[in-house]
């Protein structure tokens, strides 16, 4: 199962890639985010992050949990996650960032095999998980975050960091 959300955004890569890579601060950007916690930190930035959010559904949310490895890496620069709990264990995602006529290319990639359960797994990737939830909160972060980005620094500014 694939999932791709991508939006151009117009601020730098730099600006884009400080807002997002700041993962403790989305729950004060984002309505849907419940809370980020930040169990581990590593010297790139990333570490161990639990993170929960809801799925909106009308007037109320689906509550979601997971622990991802984050990975920071300042050269692409591109943010990588690994879930290693939850029920999207074995899910790798990426942020992507690329300058752009009027900005930056932002591209979110999920990529998972689907839950281990027999016979039905990947159906429930592929038809609801994925499409439903995954797309329905990675759509929903990369705008709340494009705002953040355009807000801090559109164009070619530096963000406050």
């Amino acid at each position: 199962m694939e999932t791709l959300d991508e939006q151009l955004v117009q601020a730098s890569v730099r600006t884009m890639f400080e807002v997002v890579r700041h993962v403790e601060e989305w729950p004060a950007h984002l309505a849907h985010y419940r809370f980020v916690r930040v169990r581990e930190a590593a010297s790139d930035g990333g570490g161990l992050v639990e993170m929960s959010a809801y799925r909106p559904f009308g007037l109320l949310g689906w509550p979601t949990w997971w622990l991802s490895e984050m990975e920071v890496d300042h050269a692409t620069p591109a943010i990588r996650f690994r879930h290693v709990e939850g029920i999207t264990t074995g899910m790798d995602v990426e942020w992507s960032f690329t300058p752009a006529e009027g900005g930056t290319h932002v591209r979110v990639l999920h990529v998972w095999g689907g839950p281990p359960w027999p016979l039905i797994g990947i159906l429930a990737a592929t038809t609801l998980i994925g499409p439903v939830f995954i797309h329905g909160i990675a759509s929903r972060t990369l705008a709340g975050l494009a705002r953040v980005a355009e807000r801090e620094g559109g164009g070619n500014r530096h963000p406050r960091r």
